[in-house]
């Protein structure tokens, strides 16, 4: 094992599996793409036009931001409030989220060059700064023969843990087109991460929500998970695992109200219309608690506190959950304060022991 992974057998270790980490300027970035693209900067497909009105930083908290750039983008700062303050040992990197709208820009040649720019900006100016940091392959999933070739360019990395895809897409995941991105990640060993973000911006034109645009950040923020919905669905319904039986996902930031919902439906769907998914063997809730994860962050809190270790039981959580902050973001999680009354093991299993797993740390 490479030394990052020695240290992370410690049973104490807390992962942190949902870091955004930024440039101070994107000249930073735009340095590394190909001259013919370097005119154009990093010019990412515009959405609905919201904002968000709880800090003036945009999402960021307003004391992550540092004197010279957005909130992120200083190692000194973050490794203060990360890994000092919240305690974090190790920083799965997920990147600023201009770096999902870039993932689907309808150019996709340029589309190409930005994850590319982006990959080798994070491995420079981050991954070998400090070892602490674990990093993210950023793909355009509308161009999945450059993703297999990015995935083979840098997945041997000791610091690559995950290929990350953008929230929304053309198509939901579970699509066969997509499928060479999930083959090169299975050969890499390495995990798929899907996180939320880029409906309605793009290539992905699909609105957050099956009833149309949200008009406000407010409803666009609470209505965002039923992306994550029909992304779970349709990897588990179209046969994503039964092709890949190692492949691991980790949800990121799509909260978990949802997840008792879609683990019952699937499973009660699936006894009576067997004939639509042939090729699933066993319950879709089997294949979910097997190869799918879902990052903590952010955590809910019912208003009758006994209901949390209740919930937590449904979705399994001792063997489904790992713990993100979504640091630097307005609305992150101090994990000393989103596991309250839940038992010690559940406790070490969310920290730590999952995510040691799911990334094969």
């Amino acid at each position: 094992m490479s030394s990052t992974a020695q240290k992370t057998d410690q049973q104490s270790t807390l992962i942190d599996c949902d870091v955004h980490q930024a440039w101070v300027s994107e000249e930073e970035v735009v340095a590394y793409l190909p001259e013919e693209f370097q005119d154009r900067g990093l010019t990412a497909p515009s959405g609905q036009g919201w904002a968000n009105p709880v800090t003036e930083h945009g999402i960021a908290r307003n004391d992550a931001v540092p004197e010279e750039g957005p909130g992120g983008s200083s190692h000194e700062l973050l490794e203060e409030q990360l890994f000092d303050d919240f305690g974090v040992d190790y920083a799965v990197l997920t990147g600023p989220i201009t770096n999902y709208d870039l993932a689907v820009h309808p150019n996709v040649h340029y589309a190409k060059a930005a994850m590319e720019a982006y990959n080798d900006w994070q491995v420079a100016e981050w991954l070998e700064q400090d070892e602490r940091f674990l990093g993210s392959i950023m793909v355009a999933p509308h161009a999945p023969d450059h993703a297999r070739k990015e995935i083979e360019r840098l997945g041997a990395h000791d610091q690559i843990v995950q290929v990350l895809l953008p929230g929304a897409h053309e198509s939901p995941y579970g699509h066969q087109k997509y499928w060479p991105i999930y083959e090169a990640a299975h050969e890499a060993g390495l995990t798929i991460g899907l996180h939320s973000s880029t409906a309605s911006k793009g290539v992905a034109q699909q609105p957050s929500t099956g009833a149309g645009v949200p008009l406000s950040y407010f409803e666009m923020h609470a209505a965002t998970r039923a992306v994550q919905m029909g992304q779970l669905i349709s990897i588990v319904s179209e046969g994503v695992f039964v092709e890949y039986p190692d492949l691991d996902w980790v949800f990121l930031e799509q909260c978990l109200g949802w997840i008792p919902h879609v683990l019952w439906t699937m499973d009660q769907n699936w006894k009576g219309l067997k004939d639509a998914v042939p090729w699933l063997e066993r319950r879709p809730s089997e294949y979910i608690r097997d190869n799918v994860w879902f990052s903590t962050q952010p955590s809910i809190d019912p208003d009758d506190p006994e209901h949390l270790p209740q919930f937590f039981d449904m979705i399994h959580a001792d063997e489904t959950l790992v713990f993100s902050s979504d640091y630097p973001h307005w609305d992150n999680d101090n994990p000393k304060a989103i596991l309250r009354g839940i038992d010690d093991e559940t406790n070490r299993a969310i920290l730590s022991e999952n995510a040691k797993s799911v990334y094969r740390l």
